[in-house]
């Protein structure tokens, strides 16, 4: 049994997500960590909190910083975030001069939180496409067989029956409802996160929510007074994205029972049996039911984030950073799998007489 099924060797082939994994690589949050410091330094210089020369020289040394992951491991060991070992190393690399200017007004929760909503700006925005090309598969669907007939079924026994349009119905429309509430979302669901050390922008004086502002249009992100003990936006992205693999999960479900009825459905690139040649396996179907199961055990988990004591919560940050991002991934790998089932169907319902 693997540490994680989402990052394992082949079984991530299975279950994984490389496009929505990138977002939540170590690579990847630094480089959004950075980019942090930089705006950050750049909104300061602007107001005239520290040199424009300093800002230059902070800028020029993000963009070719490397640094020492070994330093950062023992550092977030020690320290419970990366953010200090992390700025310790960049302003040794930016030079005495200018490096007592980094971070300047900031803790390592502005950066951290920043750098997450960067990064689940760009997963909303694959998912709001990945939503979109697979409701362009289902009207391709329906299109080619939804005029034919489907026994329906409530409660697991034969009903009465339907056309194959109205259970692609079924599947269509909570995916659309997920589409829209997703765009929604991206309108004002990922804020700038900068309070300084207990949210009230204190060594800044009255120039922090000028400051925090230019961080925000600098990073593409909604600018919003200090929100770290307050989770319910991360929550939120959390129930909308387990919607979308529940969605699907009745999806996987359906295709599944079908298959094993036989005569509906008629499915290519099914998987194979090591012990009977003969079979093709619903693989695609029954994934989608296992993640939209374990999307739907981990929302619990992220709920109980939600539960941050006074101005800042360590126990209850760390166990976002366990939850949402395999969420996300299995999220991710719900959209890829169901445009892949999608397209497998070769035949759907019987020609009506």
């Amino acid at each position: 049994m693997p540490l994680s099924a989402f990052s394992h060797p082949y079984l991530c082939g299975l279950l994984g997500d490389e496009e929505t994994a990138r977002q939540f690589s170590a690579e990847a949050e630094i480089a959004a960590m950075l980019g942090f410091e930089r705006a950050l330094a750049r909104a300061e210089a602007a107001a005239g909190l520290i040199p424009e020369a300093a800002a230059e020289r902070i800028d020029a040394a993000c963009g070719s910083f490397v640094p020492d992951m070994e330093a950062l491991r023992v550092g977030t060991a020690r320290d419970g975030v990366v953010v200090p070992e992390l700025v310790r190393q960049l302003k040794a690399a930016v030079g005495a001069d200018a490096g007592e200017h980094v971070h300047m007004g900031a803790t390592s929760q502005d950066v951290i939180d920043t750098a997450l909503m960067l990064r689940l700006q760009r997963v909303c925005a694959l998912f709001v496409r990945r939503l979109g090309a697979l409701d362009h598969l289902f009207q391709n669907l329906d299109g080619s067989f939804g005029s034919r007939a489907l026994m329906g079924h409530t409660r697991m026994q034969a009903a009465i029956p339907i056309t194959v349009a109205d259970r692609i119905r079924a599947w269509r429309e909570p995916l659309q409802r997920h589409r829209e509430r997703l765009e929604a979302f991206s309108v004002e669901g990922f804020p700038v996160q900068f309070g300084g050390a207990a949210g009230t922008l204190d060594r800044l004086g009255d120039d922090g929510p000028a400051i925090r502002a230019a961080i925000a249009t600098e990073l593409g992100l909604v600018d919003a007074k200090q929100w770290q003990s307050q989770r319910d936006r991360l929550a939120e992205f959390g129930s909308l994205i387990s919607l979308i693999s529940g969605s699907l999960g009745k999806f996987g479900q359906d295709v599944a029972l079908l298959a094993e009825l036989g005569g509906e459905i008629e499915l290519v690139g099914g998987g194979g049996s090591s012990a009977m040649a003969h079979k093709q396996n619903p693989v695609a179907a029954e994934v989608l039911v296992s993640l939209a199961r374990f999307n739907a055990v981990q929302i619990s988990g992220l709920h109980q984030s939600l539960v941050h004591e006074q101005e800042r919560s360590g126990a209850a940050w760390t166990l976002e950073w366990l939850i949402l991002p395999q969420m996300a991934v299995a999220t991710g790998a719900t959209l890829r799998i169901a445009a892949e089932l999608v397209r497998n169907i070769r035949s759907f319902g019987r020609a009506i007489t």
